[in-house]
């Protein structure tokens, strides 16, 4: 009796082994033959995220999952974002992989140019990432324009435009923080320096020639003049190329040829190096400058100066 006791016992052990093994370290007969993303939204809870991997055939054990990711994460939970499987795993290993964020996502390295504004961002998303969304990219970012650092990004080749938008507003804080004291030095509101950073990213490209043009404007500010800056009507246009009379003439918080001041808003997302100018300009008598058709500033302290500039250097 004694021993078929024991046998008994080795039996269901060996049953109750055989199914930890088949729920928790194989992975389910039916779980899906092609690669494909599974996405964990920012909150979902643990329960959620189980039956979302059992109603998809990557587990076989809702209850084994959750015993798995609680030991993994320490209880603190699992990674949102988009996971790629392109072969079966057991349970542990999607537990894991969960847990730590192995998402095993392709990349896609893009570079996003200083002065880029939200509409030529989207462009270029677009332009690399074949599924992207650029119309919600631009709805969800126009908001946040001058506030998108521009810079070298890895994304994953799903990635969505929210997340685009918070890692480069992440990435501007993270940079604007390492001149925070020389900002609040300068004696004007950080969004008065974006938005006058957005319009010397556009006007000069170098930097003797930006801080200039920064000491111009903001001596123009001080002094009531209208700025009368052309790079608003290429944002308020899209044009490319140069704008007309009537463009001078759009009603717009944009035009600083009608509205002293400055815009409303940045007109593009400027680099460190321009904002950094900006907030280090250069003392001059001049008042007005232009670019010549050689690609040189000019500069004049009058306007019949600046006409005769034109004259010169615009024929």
């Amino acid at each position: 009796m004694h021993f078929k006791k024991l046998f008994t016992i080795i039996i269901i052990f060996l049953l109750l082994g055989l199914a930890i093994y088949i729920h928790a370290f194989r992975a389910p007969s039916a779980f899906p033959k092609e690669k494909f993303d599974f996405h964990i939204e920012y909150g979902n809870s643990l329960s959620r995220v189980s039956q979302d991997l059992y109603d998809r055939k990557i587990i076989s054990s809702k209850f084994f999952f959750k015993i798995v990711s609680v030991v993994y994460s320490k209880n603190k939970g699992l990674l949102a974002g988009d996971y790629r499987f392109d072969k079966p795993e057991n349970v542990v290993e999607v537990a894991r992989r969960l847990v730590s964020g192995d998402q095993r996502m392709d990349t896609v390295r893009i570079t996003i140019p200083e002065g880029t504004n939200v509409a030529d961002m989207a462009f270029i998303f677009l332009k690399n990432l074949p599924d992207f969304n650029a119309p919600r990219f631009v709805s969800l970012a126009k908001n946040d324009e001058g506030y998108l650092y521009p810079d070298t990004y890895d994304f994953y080749s799903n990635v969505k435009p929210e997340d685009i938008i918070k890692e480069m507003k992440e990435n501007f804080n993270r940079k604007i923080a390492t001149i925070s004291n020389d900002l609040e030095s300068f004696g004007k509101t950080t969004s008065d320096i974006i938005i006058m950073s957005s319009l010397v990213e556009k006007e000069a490209k170098n930097e003797k020639d930006r801080k200039i043009i920064a000491g111009i404007l903001w001596k123009r500010l001080k002094i009531g003049m209208l700025l009368q800056v052309d790079a608003p009507f290429y944002y308020l246009t899209g044009k490319t190329g140069g704008f007309t009379n009537d463009d001078l003439k759009i009603k717009s918080k944009y035009n600083t040829y009608l509205n002293k001041g400055l815009p409303i808003g940045p007109i593009s997302n400027p680099g460190l190096i321009t904002i950094v100018d900006t907030i280090n300009p250069i003392t001059t008598p001049y008042y007005y400058y232009l670019t010549g058709n050689d690609g040189l500033m000019y500069y004049a302290e009058t306007y019949d100066g600046h006409l005769r500039n034109k004259n010169k250097y615009l024929k």
